[in-house]
């Protein structure tokens, strides 16, 4: 019998987000104007949105993670987020879970964070 917590095979970790919604993009530049306190690059460059999922009705939900565990600003970084995205015209509500998994890694960093972070 497979155990119901274990993802099943195939099954994606980050979940997609809602690219073709007209959202999507207001949303992944309010994101951007949150910068992790410790690091000079804002949190989606440094890959820590995992999804951004934005329902019909303009209800949106993102799934982060953060560099580390023990990090600082852990309880106060999602609501950073939901004071960046809700006020983005056409947003209904944001709600911001926080995920450890995957863990975060160097390489979910896009190219303009490692280029800023002198990786490249």
């Amino acid at each position: 019998m497979t155990n119901a917590s274990e993802p099943l095979e195939g099954t994606p970790l980050i979940a997609p987000s809602s690219v073709s919604h007209e959202l999507y993009e207001p949303v992944v530049d309010a994101c951007r104007s949150v910068y992790d306190p410790e690091i000079p690059v804002n949190i989606y460059e440094l890959g820590l949105i995992y999804t951004i999922d934005i329902t019909a009705e303009n209800d949106v939900k993102i799934i982060m993670t953060l560099t580390a565990p023990g990090c600082p600003v852990a309880g106060e970084m999602p609501g950073w987020i939901v004071d960046a995205v809700s006020p983005v015209p056409g947003v209904k509500s944001c709600d911001v879970e926080l995920t450890w998994e995957p863990p975060w890694g160097m390489d979910m960093m896009s190219d303009e964070a490692r280029l800023e972070l002198g990786f490249m």
